[in-house]
């Protein structure tokens, strides 16, 4: 089992920047990729930015050059990083890991509101 816990979201003014967090606990040996992923309200659940456990990166077209992704293996966690937030990221952001065994593990959410 793999537990999740995001931090860091909050209100912020457009332009503005906010740091999301992920600590995992647990079995984290069998985590190899994680992501972050945003819902906004009758919206689909997007994928916004990946990484893999040698560091490979992909994001989201829409937030590509002003987020960046990152993980601290020594800490457990993952970050994001969010610059030049815009009304439209206004979601709830998740945090998924990918377990060598098929299993995918699930934050529980983190609101981020980007509003003046």
């Amino acid at each position: 089992q793999v537990q999740l816990v995001e931090s860091g979201g909050g209100l912020v003014q457009p332009g503005g920047s906010l740091r999301l967090s992920c600590a995992a606990s647990g079995t984290i040996f069998s985590i190899y990729a994680m992501g972050w992923y945003r819902q906004a309200p009758g919206k689909q659940r997007e994928l916004v930015a990946h990484i893999t456990a040698f560091g490979s990166t992909n994001y989201a077209d829409s937030v590509q050059g002003r987020f960046t992704i990152s993980r601290d293996n020594a800490k457990n966690t993952m970050y994001l990083q969010m610059n030049s937030l815009k009304p439209e990221d206004t979601a709830v952001y998740y945090c998924k890991a990918d377990s060598r065994t098929g299993v995918e593990y699930w934050g529980q959410g983190t609101q981020v509101t980007v509003s003046s």
